[in-house]
């Protein structure tokens, strides 16, 4: 499975170009991508415009710590679980609200929450 698809992509970048000229830029995510046999999840909000490899988001491994931060693509199609899944795409996620909330209630809770 791609996972991250051309649409996606465009507006990942889209927001990734935003966030660089708005100090104060708190989009909705974009892709929420987990792992089906790991319990990580990563809520994505935009790709640096000058490295397309490098994605900003929430990120959350499994061990109660989440939090916001940078991510290879190229390293998550290699992240295997368990039982040897790769990573999928949440194909009926629907962002409704900034990534800050995601944010705030992910520490409450010690995991992402959507």
């Amino acid at each position: 499975m791609n996972l991250i698809t051309e649409t996606l992509r465009e507006k990942l970048l889209a927001n990734g170009r935003q966030s660089l000229d708005n100090d104060n830029f708190d989009p909705l995510p974009v892709v929420k991508l987990f792992t089906p046999d790991a319990g990580a999840t990563w809520l994505l909000t935009e790709i640096d415009p000058d490295d397309h490899d490098h994605a900003f988001g929430l990120c959350d491994l499994g061990q109660g710590f989440p939090e916001l931060g940078y991510v290879s693509l190229a390293e998550l199609q290699s992240v295997r679980g368990r039982l040897g899944l790769s990573i999928e795409r949440d194909l009926h996620f629907i962002a409704t609200k900034p990534i800050s909330a995601y944010a705030r209630e992910a520490r409450l809770a010690e995991r992402i929450v959507t």
